[in-house]
């Protein structure tokens, strides 16, 4: 090859290197700004809806089989039927089937709260206008300060049986909708959108919830639960604490992150095998993989970087990712069984895939995660999606 040739060679090599980098943000900073620039049409048509909302609370509905009262979070367990043998006898379980019969209106009020929360935050993010936040506080104020309207700290009563259980431990998944409520709160408090009052009373409210979350039979229950619902104790822990300063839970969360869900729940291939268990095998391993990438975007720091934290023998939070983002992308590739119910209606935008994109400068992960659905309506796949406004999560709230 001639001098000339070699010359061109080079000059398209560098040429195109530097096309790519300039293509791909590097810092934080740069992938808010890219995420912003992409999504912001939309993501100000959400923070618009949610200007119009009123806030609507556990109050607003009741149950007769609840064992609690007025502000006490209440639902039932989702798998749970009637027994066709004893119909009026205690309920029975069909893994993975939810009974639409079930009381579920204060996960509904709750999922609803954190999608308006998490949507008025993300307009600010994007305009700095403190308009969406005045009506963040708005139902900020219903939910954990006004004491007609108000919940209770607890989960007490969430995913009855009937017949069974008044209660369990695994309803406190149902408070991973509170994520997006925080990262919100955190966003006001920063903007001096918080009157020093209210900022008082809601730091209170989650400070006793941790209290229960951490102390209380279910909490403990559930913090040891092997599965997505141990994943979910320590995601929810670790946001609550984050919020009200308390350095002894966070440090707690980082160990059990590094000493019992990365090495105990993921396989060498970077699966986990008991949401493959399961009867729903797709949908779990996404919502596990979900949250376990949300423990590391909570608790990673310049001095503690859990994105990149590996066990001995390799496995670590993208090994996790490398094992689903092909059956994210090909979804008929997937080679175990498919789901019982709702099937047809995963993958959505996955949080794995843009935080993933961000952690690992990974434009593969963000260009899937553009195309897939940013804005589902089914009620199973809302459930399992507490985390809808990466730009939240992107903002600096320190």
């Amino acid at each position: 090859m001639n001098a000339m040739k070699k010359y061109w060679l080079f000059f398209i090599l560098i040429t195109c290197a530097g096309t790519l980098a300039a293509q791909t943000p590097v810092t934080r900073q740069a992938w808010l700004q890219q995420v912003i620039k992409d999504r912001r049409a939309a993501i100000l048509k959400r923070a618009g809806a949610a200007l119009h909302e009123t806030p609507v609370t556990v109050t607003a509905y009741a149950c007769s089989r609840s064992a609690g009262g007025r502000h006490d979070f209440y639902s039932e367990g989702d798998y749970w039927w009637p027994d066709p043998a004893h119909p009026d006898g205690p309920y029975i379980q069909r893994d993975g089937q939810t009974n639409p019969g079930n009381f579920v209106a204060h996960r509904h009020a709750m999922v609803r709260f954190s999608r308006i929360m998490g949507a008025l935050a993300a307009g600010y993010v994007v305009t700095k206008d403190k308009t969406y936040l005045r009506q963040a506080l708005a139902h900020a104020h219903a939910w954990f300060v006004d004491t007609a309207t108000l919940m209770h700290p607890n989960l007490q009563y969430a995913q009855a049986i009937k017949g069974r259980a008044t209660g369990r431990g695994i309803g406190i998944i149902d408070t991973i909708h509170l994520l997006e409520v925080v990262q919100a709160l955190r966003i006001m408090e920063k903007a001096g959108a918080l009157p020093p009052e209210e900022l008082k009373a809601i730091k209170a409210w989650f400070a006793a919830y941790l209290g229960w979350m951490t102390t209380h039979r279910y909490g403990q229950d559930e913090m040891k639960a092997a599965n997505n619902h141990g994943t979910c104790w320590v995601m929810q822990v670790a946001a609550f604490a984050g919020f009200v300063h308390n350095r002894q839970w966070t440090n707690f969360c980082i160990h059990r992150y590094e000493e019992v869900l990365l090495p105990k729940q993921m396989a060498a291939n970077g699966s986990f095998p008991l949401e493959l268990k399961r009867t729903k095998p797709y949908g779990y391993s996404l919502f596990n993989l979900d949250a376990m990438t949300m423990v590391c975007q909570l608790l990673s720091s310049p001095g503690n970087d859990l994105w990149n934290y590996t066990v001995a023998d390799g496995r670590n939070i993208h090994k996790g990712m490398e094992y689903m983002y092909p059956y994210v992308k090909d979804k008929n590739s997937w080679p175990f069984a498919k789901d019982v119910m709702y099937w047809d209606n995963w993958p959505v935008a996955q949080p794995f895939l843009v935080f993933g994109a961000v952690a690992y400068n990974n434009m593969d992960y963000y260009r899937l995660w553009l195309q897939l659905d940013h804005d589902p309506q089914v009620e199973e796949v809302l459930r399992n999606l507490p985390v809808r406004n990466p730009v939240i999560w992107l903002y600096d709230v320190n």
